[in-house]
């Protein structure tokens, strides 16, 4: 007579329990990393923004023969004609939720409402 046996399939507890604490572990190293990296690339992209405003600034100031003590707002039309597609970069807000407001003259550099994390020219 032959005697067959039967194998048990699947996984057991222990093994379900440390295959979570290997996946959790790797989520809590991860996870800081991923938020760090976007607050990276909003920043980045809002320098990115700033640089282009005030080089649409500039060339429309030595088109128009503006002086540097001359004032100007980001809603100007004939200021907005020198932006691609005649819209403000990021449609005026900062990727990282604050907004950008026009230098006092045309020789101060745009700000955005985050400078204090970094969001400067």
């Amino acid at each position: 007579m032959k005697k067959t046996e039967r194998r048990k399939l699947g996984f057991t507890l222990v093994e379900i329990m440390i295959v979570v604490a290997i996946i959790g572990m790797l989520a809590a190293i991860a996870i800081p990393n991923f938020i760090k990296a976007r607050a990276t690339s909003q920043k980045n992209t809002c320098i990115v923004n700033l640089k282009r405003i005030d080089g649409a600034v500039q060339q429309w100031a030595l088109e128009s023969k503006k002086v540097a003590t001359d004032t100007y707002a980001l809603t100007d039309t004939t200021l907005l004609s020198y932006f691609k597609g005649s819209v403000l970069p990021g449609g005026g807000t900062c990727p990282g939720g604050g907004s950008y407001s026009a230098g006092a003259t045309v020789s101060a550099s745009p700000s955005c409402s985050l400078s204090g994390s970094g969001h400067t020219l």
